[in-house]
């Protein structure tokens, strides 16, 4: 456990399971055809700082995703499904990792391996090409 930061949530917000991290102010900045997310960074405010993340739902995406700018800017993303207990994923603030949102705070690296808890697998990670001011997801 050591080094291992914890997003700071309440007892009943992890029981719920509820995220920390919201969908995109601008739902118009992404969008989804033939197995690739594209996400227009124009209208992307969340990701458009060091440390920001969305989530992305619906729109006839298949699963949830989570994206992210890690510290050192570089765009990461992830099937936003602990491989627990199934629950949302959200990014540590300050730090280069995912955490789980429910109470065991199954805990990820950049890349999507295990850091902590009682999980077994990593977690999916999808290619994220940056094109001009577009992200292009592969899942």
């Amino acid at each position: 456990m050591d080094n291992i930061t914890f997003l700071k949530r309440g007892f009943f917000e992890r029981v719920s399971g509820k995220p920390a991290t919201h969908e995109p102010k601008d739902s118009s900045c992404w969008g989804y055809l033939d197995g690739k997310i594209c996400i227009d960074l124009n209208k992307a405010d969340e990701l458009k700082i060091r440390g920001g993340a969305v989530r992305l739902e619906g729109k006839s995406l298949p699963l949830r995703v989570l994206v992210i700018q890690s510290k050192s800017g570089e765009y990461k993303a992830y099937q936003n499904k602990c491989t627990h207990m199934g629950r949302r994923l959200d990014l540590v603030p300050g730090t280069d990792t995912v955490q789980c949102c429910s109470l065991n705070k199954a805990t990820f690296d950049l890349y999507g391996n295990k850091l902590y808890g009682p999980v077994s697998k990593s977690i999916k990670c999808y290619t994220v090409i940056k094109e001009d001011d577009n992200l292009i997801i592969s899942i």
